[in-house]
């Protein structure tokens, strides 16, 4: 499952690694060797070769090995190192799997150049990505036992919306819509505007009949005005644990039941016990916390 993602995502890894690359260089990374800006690493020899160990210094769920290998792919390409001038990567880990303090994730050879070019790119791609596969991992763990699915929100980094969506899968998780194209998400706002809830849901429905169909409910009222419209799934905003095993009975399978609003780890549990089949968070991708990695020479 994770391979057939990636493969999806080439042309985004490619595009964001050169955007940060861009950022660093200050230029470009281009066929050129003038595109290498890293005025520090030019106080190196240019044919010094190097070999370096990155080690991860807390328990983590790796993400992020295909952007990892980009950075250094495209610092490669733009200094016209190819063959057996390329940097090696040897891998020791896989995306998805568990890590315990102080392993090696993965070594490097290659141009010392190189390696300290790319190095703080790739880890921030590594670390960012691996904090949100492992706080997945960590929510996820708590619904053990229950039928209820662990689901990412819209709210990311900007520019690495695919990228922190496949953390999410790494850490266990399971993706909401990708963006404002791919299912209707009828919130307070959209039903206002479009007189309420019974016309947003039609008007969706006749717009595009083959998307599913969400709407945000605020209230128990609301909720039955949903299921009468034929929503195909109805998130539950900030309800008390006690509405939500009402709305659950309400509801008989008339339609999927999200559950959404400050959700935090110590919460889950309870509201998985009600029964929804949702749970919905935006901390796994708004609230990054970096993984603590470290590069060091041989």
């Amino acid at each position: 499952m994770l391979t057939t993602q990636l493969d999806a995502l080439k042309d985004d890894i490619s595009h964001t690694v050169s955007w940060a690359l861009k950022e660093d260089l200050g230029a470009h990374v281009s066929q050129s060797a003038d595109a290498n800006q890293d005025i520090t690493a030019m106080l190196i020899p240019e044919a010094e070769q190097a070999v370096a160990t990155v080690i991860s210094r807390e328990d983590c769920i790796i993400c992020g090995v295909a952007w990892v290998n980009e950075v250094f792919a495209q610092l490669d390409k733009s200094l016209g190192h190819t063959g057996d001038k390329a940097t090696k990567i040897t891998w020791f880990v896989n995306d998805g799997e568990a890590v315990a303090a102080n392993t090696t994730l993965f070594e490097l050879e290659g141009y010392a150049r190189t390696l300290l070019t790319g190095e703080r790119v790739a880890l921030n791609f590594l670390q960012s990505l691996c904090g949100t596969a492992t706080i997945t991992s960590q929510y996820v763990k708590e619904l053990a036992g229950s039928n209820t699915k662990l689901l990412d929100t819209r709210k990311t980094l900007p520019g690495l919306r695919s990228a922190q969506k496949y953390a999410v899968l790494c850490g266990g998780g399971v993706n909401h819509r990708i963006g404002l194209f791919d299912a209707f998400l009828i919130k307070e706002n959209h039903i206002a505007a479009c007189g309420g809830i019974n016309k947003a849901i039609a008007t969706a429905k006749a717009n595009h009949s083959d998307k599913t169909v969400e709407v945000e409910v605020e209230s128990l009222d609301e909720l039955e005005q949903a299921l009468n419209a034929g929503a195909d799934i109805i998130m539950l905003d900030n309800f008390t644990p006690k509405m939500i095993e009402q709305a659950v009975s309400a509801t008989r399978g008339k339609a999927k039941l999200e559950v959404s609003g400050n959700m935090t780890i110590e919460t889950l549990r309870e509201y998985a016990k009600a029964g929804v089949d949702f749970i919905s968070s935006g901390a796994l991708t708004k609230h990054v916390l970096a993984v603590d990695l470290s590069m060091r020479f041989k």
